[in-house]
């Protein structure tokens, strides 16, 4: 795997109308491209990963996984406005030489389509044989194929919806509540929010999980506690674990844009977007997913064109597109080998 950074110099032109001065992305690539572009893999990572998709997505990305470098050319690019290295609130603002922090721009799902197509012309790819994500970064690939429909061969979205419902768009308000209730969230530092961002992740965890992952993995056997719930020291533990890996300015900038996600904004209807994309495309759901159910799924492959629908069961929920490689793996060989 190799890590790039590209510095895009001119200023870019965000969904809002607002101007970016420049646009830095950070960007990981594996394997060797051909120089026909058929072995060209891009995966949109969702909202607190990273451009190094193969360590959060083992089994599918990676040495010995499904897509691997040495048949295919892997490339995973840091998404707009987060903290790993691109264009973000974390970032120098290049007018100021000040990190931009809560001055950095509202983005959507568009925008950050757009710092990739950017990232596309300058590599000069053209043609990308598999577009690939799951959550917000199925958002972010189905944007993508409606963009460009003649630059992907496939699509493959996983746990991912044409809009995002009320219903998620409730549980990202709620983890922005209590970010705002930390007393150090307004403060111009890479620290602020710290104890918020704990809490937001305690709240997201439940709808990444389901209650039968929690029955299952989290009860306690001792029948007589009345305190201590290991359930309490899981979610403590969660929350922790993100705020030593990520940034509340960027966790709130991503689920704002996680909330803008409607494929039909400006193109007269949500049917008439998915029906404009030519890629042959999979649409997998995971059964027990509650943040982004399995009906979301089925509404998609009923409007994208030459499309396959999968459900995958299982317990983990949401997070079951990131630990069930082993169920999702063969569901996209099968289509592959699929005319």
């Amino acid at each position: 795997m190799e890590h790039h950074i590209y510095i895009h110099k001119e200023a870019i032109t965000l969904e809002s109308g607002v101007r970016l001065p420049e646009l830095k992305i950070q960007y990981s690539t594996y394997g060797t491209r051909l120089p026909d572009d058929s072995n060209v893999i891009w995966v949109c990572h969702a909202l607190t990963a990273n451009s190094d998709a193969a360590s959060w997505w083992p089994g599918v990305v990676g040495v010995d996984a499904f897509y691997h470098p040495e048949k295919y050319f892997i490339i995973c690019a840091n998404i707009l406005a987060s903290c790993y290295g691109t264009s973000g609130p974390t970032e120098t603002n290049p007018d100021t030489n000040e990190p931009y922090f809560l001055d950095f721009p509202i983005v959507t799902i568009r925008d950050m389509v757009l710092a990739h197509e950017t990232l596309r012309e300058y590599l000069k790819i053209q043609h990308i044989h598999t577009l690939i994500g799951g959550s917000l970064g199925g958002q972010q690939a189905m944007e993508w194929a409606i963009l460009r429909p003649h630059l992907f061969t496939h699509l493959i979205l996983l746990a991912t919806n044409a809009a995002h419902s009320p219903w998620g768009i409730a549980f990202n308000e709620s983890q922005r509540m209590a970010i705002d209730l930390d007393s150090t969230w307004r403060n111009p530092s890479f620290d602020a929010g710290r104890d918020g961002l704990k809490a937001a992740r305690s709240i997201a965890m439940l709808s990444y999980r389901s209650y039968d992952t929690y029955e299952q993995t989290q009860r306690d056997e001792d029948i007589n506690k009345t305190d201590d719930y290991k359930v309490v020291s899981y979610q403590h533990y969660q929350g922790d674990k993100l705020v030593k890996r990520f940034n509340c300015h960027s966790y709130w900038y991503l689920t704002k844009a996680m909330d803008s996600h409607n494929v039909g904004r400006n193109r007269g209807s949500i049917e008439n977007a998915l029906q404009s994309i030519t890629a042959k495309t999979l649409v997998i759901a995971i059964s027990s997913d509650i943040l982004f159910p399995p009906s979301e799924q089925v509404y998609l492959s009923k409007n994208i064109p030459h499309s396959a629908y999968v459900c995958i069961d299982s317990l983990y929920g949401h997070d079951g597109f990131l630990v069930e490689a082993e169920k999702i793996c063969p569901v996209i060989q099968s289509f592959y080998s699929q005319k």
